[in-house]
């Protein structure tokens, strides 16, 4: 048996199946480890939800800042622009709201205790432990699994509040954590997140550092596994892994095989290469 994480797929089918194809994939056998953004700017996302969902127990995914949009159009609280025109086919299909509901009841945290590995689609805020990521995490899950988590969808969007408090309460408070596990990126060394900042970290203004590069962090030696930030690219370290190689940008879609003591890296060419 063997476990691999793939980095963001957003729709990229075809590179998705010639990374299966070059890790020797077997569902009966082995398990993959999804960082989310299954869909969104590739072509094929309809094609690559079908195919993640009918693999069953054998893929573990978390949700991405994409994969929540996709929810929210779907449930009709967001407008349909161009940006978004890579799901016009799926939000179309006849299985969409079944799709959908499947989506919908990922979780946006998964741990291994056996591995002790942490799985998020971004990352994690600094103040937190494993154990307190996952409970914050569900408080987010049970929201969007509840009759009315279309109102959850609508109030997820914004910046702020953008520093942690556990006296956050209602959407505020459920709105941070949805942006620290989906969207996180750069922090002030204070703790303040900016979520403005895409590209490469040494590129970012003085005062901004990597979420991972705060000091004494409470996930202490847990490994973390994400993806989300394709300007940062590939890095495996022993207690990090950031997967999104950017495959849909026409660079690499990457699987590391993270049940060995040493990480087996594969790459196939990303979308369009």
């Amino acid at each position: 048996m063997a476990v691999y994480a793939i980095g963001d797929l957003q729709g990229c089918y075809d590179p998705f199946r010639r990374l299966l194809d070059e890790i020797r994939f077997e569902p009966s056998r082995d398990t993959l480890w999804l960082t989310g953004d299954l869909v969104n700017r590739g072509p094929k996302s309809l094609k690559t939800l079908r195919f993640v969902k009918k693999l069953g127990d054998s893929a573990r995914t978390v949700l991405g800042n994409h994969d929540l949009h996709l929810l929210a159009l779907e449930a009709g609280v967001v407008r349909f622009g161009k940006r978004f025109g890579s799901l016009e086919k799926l939000l179309n299909a006849p299985d969409v709201a079944e799709l959908c509901d499947w989506l919908r009841h990922r979780p946006l945290a998964h741990y291994d205790q056996g591995l002790d590995t942490l799985l998020v689609h971004a990352g994690t805020h600094p103040g937190w432990s494993v154990k307190k990521t996952l409970a914050l995490a569900a408080e987010v899950e049970a929201a969007l699994q509840a009759y009315d988590y279309p109102t959850l969808l609508g109030k997820m969007y914004g910046n702020t509040p953008n520093i942690w408090s556990g006296k956050l309460s209602g959407y505020k408070r459920l709105r941070f954590i949805i942006n620290c596990l989906t969207r996180i990126r750069m922090v002030t060394s204070d703790g303040h997140l900016d979520l403005s900042f895409s590209g490469s970290p040494w590129r970012a203004r003085k005062g901004l550092i990597p979420w991972y590069d705060m000091a004494h962090p409470s996930w202490q030696r847990t490994r973390v596994i994400f993806g989300h930030w394709s300007a940062l690219g590939l890095i495996v370290l022993p207690d990090l892994v950031s997967l999104d190689s950017g495959c849909v940008w026409g660079r690499q879609l990457t699987a590391v095989r993270i049940d060995k003591k040493i990480p087996r890296v594969v790459q196939v060419r990303g979308q369009g290469q």
